[in-house]
């Protein structure tokens, strides 16, 4: 599976389902996905709104209609994907009720699954975040500390020897092991990508 063809699909008003009880992408969700393949695939200066109308067979001033520009559509990639990271991992932990091990293991998992599905907008966080305006930029910046205190805190409760700079530095070297995703080749299967994942983040986190 390429970048383009894996970029993620963000939230939006429900349209309506497909046979399997799916929700049917809105027009601006499907320009959106393929704008974050490009800008993941090509760099985001390598990308015109005319390449992502062409690829999305859509003229330009349709194409204006749903984003003001290259920068709106980076926006309306990251911040969302910010909000669901924080929202999942809040989550994760509740129902872990109380058990710290638990708790890291669901929040492993759940990154795990995130970034083995969505390459692109994990290739986009890396890379082009910065070309953002300065207030969208700080939005995501919030939002991606808070998503690490949640791991920072977990870490500290279940490790009572790390201080939480200690835990931060562990929770950001997981990171990076899970956010290896747009580098993986295909020759290793998904679900085993998986396991590895998993296996190399919680032995790293838990000593």
């Amino acid at each position: 599976m390429t970048l383009e063809q894996s970029a993620v699909r963000p939230p939006a008003q429900t349209r309506g389902a497909g046979p399997a009880g799916q929700r049917r992408r809105s027009r601006r969700e499907e320009i959106l996905e393929i704008a974050v393949g490009l800008f993941a695939t090509r760099g985001y200066h390598g990308v015109s709104m005319d390449d992502i109308g062409a690829a999305a067979g859509v003229t330009g001033p349709a194409l204006y209609h749903h984003f003001a520009g290259k920068e709106a559509m980076l926006a309306a990639a990251l911040i969302p994907v910010s909000e669901q990271l924080l929202a999942g991992g809040k989550a994760r932990i509740a129902e872990a009720s109380d058990d710290p091990a638990a708790a890291l293991a669901a929040l492993v998992d759940f990154h795990v699954e995130f970034a083995l599905a969505n390459p692109a907008v994990i290739a986009l966080h890396l890379h082009e975040l910065d070309r953002l305006p300065e207030e969208p930029r700080r939005q995501i910046r919030r939002l991606q500390r808070l998503y690490v205190e949640e791991w920072v805190n977990t870490l500290t409760v279940l490790r009572g020897e790390l201080d939480a700079g200690e835990a931060r530095v562990l929770a950001h070297a997981a990171f990076g092991l899970m956010n290896s995703t747009p580098f993986l080749g295909g020759e290793v299967d998904r679900v085993r990508r998986a396991e590895l994942l998993r296996a190399a983040t919680l032995s790293a986190l838990q000593g």
